[in-house]
């Protein structure tokens, strides 16, 4: 049977080889030309300059980068907890023995399977200005009217004028625009991390709860010692994907502020966002593949620090 084994052993490789060939062909050979792209001048009808490590350089001065960077950060901090802990709220209630609940998780699970652009076009008219729900939901709390996806003032500030207090952009945190974004962004995604929650919240076993309950242990005990251990697996993977593609968001915020210098004055403007530009408007490849490939060592780097920080506190069993 070993010898066998062993004559045979070239089977596994054969079986796998159309998805090795096409996995190299549209993953990793795009990925190697696109780092070789970032080493040039590379512009309009493939005219190239060797510049070795000028694109990274440049980069680093780079306000729109440093801005761009920052932004990318603001919607990754907006988007992330509020997904995790709005998600894991909605997933413990529709656990509960209650009527409707596949009409509950249908309803939730929608806005996931539907296409982003056409969400982002919706909440565009919801964040309208002049006739969007929301201005009209505001006025009808005796709120005032906001600007949203045209306001570039941070939120705190917003925050904080009526008493004549002003901080430096740094600290005034997202533009309104941004919060908007972010708003139509956990709205649009929640769902999924529902559906996830909600599997990894049916697999406790219910012996640990009628143990809990034998013990006298409240609602909060009772989370805090048995579901928030045993949901960490499940917790630590939600986490996990809602930053990457957090990091690569573009079809919001390209839909929802349009092209090329649609949103104001450059607060809503993304790392993807700013690869797009200068990629295909200014034509500059070099540059567009550089920022890619910061982008991606940025989301490798905090990939790799959750592992080691967070993953410790997970409960595989």
């Amino acid at each position: 049977m070993a010898n066998n084994y062993r004559e045979n052993s070239y089977w596994p490789w054969l079986l796998l080889l159309p998805t090795i060939v096409i996995v190299a062909a549209f993953r990793l050979l795009p990925m190697l030309y696109a780092l070789f792209m970032s080493f040039f001048d590379w512009g309009l009808a493939g005219a190239r300059r060797f510049v070795a490590f000028g694109n990274y350089y440049n980069l680093f001065l780079d306000p729109k980068f440093h801005k761009s960077l920052l932004n990318t950060f603001y919607y990754v901090l907006g988007v992330v907890p509020a997904s995790l802990f709005i998600a894991l709220f909605i997933a413990i209630l529709l656990n509960q023995k209650i009527r409707l609940t596949p009409v509950f998780r249908t309803a939730l699970f929608i806005p996931v399977i539907t296409s982003t652009v056409a969400v982002s076009l919706v909440w565009k008219w919801i964040f309208n200005p002049r006739m969007g729900l929301a201005n009209f939901a505001l006025k009808t709390l005796g709120m005032k009217p906001a600007l949203w996806l045209e306001e570039p003032a941070g939120i705190l500030n917003l925050m904080l004028a009526p008493l004549q207090i002003k901080l430096p952009a740094v600290l005034a945190g997202p533009s309104l625009a941004m919060c908007a974004i972010i708003i139509m962004s956990i709205w649009h995604s929640i769902g999924y991390n529902v559906i996830i929650f909600l599997a990894g919240l049916q697999s406790i076993p219910r012996d640990y709860y009628e143990a809990a309950q034998l013990d006298g242990a409240g609602k909060w005990a009772t989370f805090r010692n048995i579901t928030w251990p045993l949901l960490s697996p499940i917790t630590f993977y939600v986490l996990i994907m809602t930053t990457i593609t957090s990091f690569q968001v573009f079809i919001q915020i390209y839909t929802m502020q349009g092209p090329i210098g649609g949103n104001p004055l450059g607060t809503t403007r993304v790392l993807v966002y700013y690869l797009y530009e200068k990629g295909f408007a200014d034509w500059q490849m070099g540059y567009a593949n550089a920022i890619a490939f910061v982008l991606f060592l940025i989301i490798l780097g905090l990939t790799l620090i959750q592992r080691k920080v967070v993953e410790k506190k997970v409960h595989y069993q």
